[in-house]
């Protein structure tokens, strides 16, 4: 069976630091906050009340064939960085209609804020005040971000949504990485997305892991982390396919691992990890000393930092390449996590640079890691790691590199 080479060719990001891959490279580059005071849904009776919200977003500027008010939030972040990916891609959009063109998007909570909305009505005004409300009901399914996308652009390759929580993102390129390596999708946009939400909020809350005022993965004082919002959409199609219509590549996608912990909800595994890790670099043909930079997962919880930097130091020992988290700058944006990590991803291997860990003040020395605190760092990159882990057990790691034609 023939393997096609897969390439990402076109990026679109929708998130709190900047909208489009080049303002999102900037404040990467800068080491940029998203934090700002929640303003999506009411706070009151929270303590804790920030958030990494997106600002002066305007679903009229990309979402066009459909009416912008007949879909969710997470789903006019799906178009919008879908229609920034296409646009990157600089193919002609007629292409993506007449070939297999397909869409694989992550989310955790789908259009969730569709739901605290309804919730809320009908608390204040009873059931019956929700008969007219049908329009709402039927753009809370998770299928509709991956379908509104498909609607958007007229596409007609697979169209799916993958809810494995936070590492759903990387669960997603996977997805399509298989389809366009095994021949079975000419194009494909993927990646993931999600919107701020009260239950969501609320939930990890409940957990005691809401950071007061900002999130700092990997620092000894570390408090929680800051829920986000936003989407990334990656562009791939086969070497062969990027070459022969001489499209500009980002990088080559090597391989990815999934795995699950099977064990419990909330607690990340520690050797669960370590496995997926081992099984992304065999399924990439890598070894550990070959990678440059690992994007973390990073989320400035306790129990997550300290095992996901165990698992690390487990697989690379002494060899440890440089580590930094991204949410410290946008926030935990759940479904979109991993994707817009990817993206952070493809930047650094094609800018030649490692995006910082801010709000940094002390390194956690049972982390163990370099950080790359505060300051982004000038680095020759040539393979790089992405990593997501979810509740439920869910881990996926995605490996990238330059790509050497």
């Amino acid at each position: 069976m023939s393997h096609k080479r897969v390439v990402i060719t076109g990026l679109g990001a929708v998130t709190s630091i900047g909208i489009g891959a080049e303002a999102f490279a900037r404040s990467l580059r800068k080491g940029a906050s998203g934090v700002s005071e929640i303003t999506v849904f009411d706070t009151s009776g929270f303590t804790s009340k920030n958030g990494c919200e997106i600002r002066d977003f305007d679903p009229q500027a990309w979402v066009h064939r459909l009416n912008p008010e007949t879909i969710g939030r997470s789903s006019q972040f799906s178009i919008a960085a879908a229609r920034m990916a296409i646009a990157d891609s600089r193919i002609d959009p007629k292409l993506l209609s007449q070939n297999r063109c397909g869409v694989s998007i992550g989310t955790t909570d789908g259009e969730s804020q569709l739901i605290d909305w309804l919730t809320e009505k009908w608390v204040k005004q009873g059931p019956a005040q929700l008969d007219s409300d049908s329009d709402k009901f039927r753009q809370v399914p998770a299928d509709r971000l991956s379908l509104n996308v498909a609607q958007e652009f007229d596409l007609h390759g697979e169209a799916v949504t993958i809810s494995t929580a936070c590492a759903a993102g990387n669960y997603a390129i996977g997805h399509a990485y298989d389809l366009i390596a095994a021949g079975d999708a000419d194009f494909m946009l993927c990646g993931g997305a999600d919107s701020m939400c009260r239950k969501t909020f609320a939930g990890f809350y409940r957990l005691g892991t809401i950071a007061p005022s900002v999130c700092q993965p990997f620092d000894r004082n570390r408090q929680g982390l800051l829920t986000g919002e936003g989407a990334g959409i990656l562009f791939l199609e086969s070497l062969e396919s990027a070459i022969a219509r001489g499209a500009h590549i980002y990088a080559e996608i090597l391989g990815y691992g999934v795995n699950c912990d099977a064990n419990h909800m909330v607690a990340p595994d520690k050797n669960s990890i370590a496995k997926c890790i081992r099984l992304a670099h065999k399924n990439a043909g890598i070894d550990p000393n070959d990678v440059d930079y690992i994007s973390a997962h990073g989320t400035g919880t306790q129990a997550n930092d300290l095992t996901e930097a165990g698992a690390i130091l487990e697989v690379f020992g002494d060899k440890t390449p440089p580590t930094s988290s991204i949410k410290s700058m946008i926030g935990h944006t759940m479904g979109a996590a991993s994707a817009l990590s990817s993206i952070a991803c493809a930047i650094a291997l094609q800018q030649s640079f490692i995006p910082p860990t801010i709000n940094c003040q002390s390194v956690d020395p049972e982390c163990g890691l370099d950080c790359v605190p505060n300051k982004a760092r000038s680095a020759d990159l040539h393979i790089v790691q992405n990593n997501a882990f979810a509740f439920g057990g869910n881990n996926s790691v995605v490996i990238f590199s330059k790509c050497n034609v």
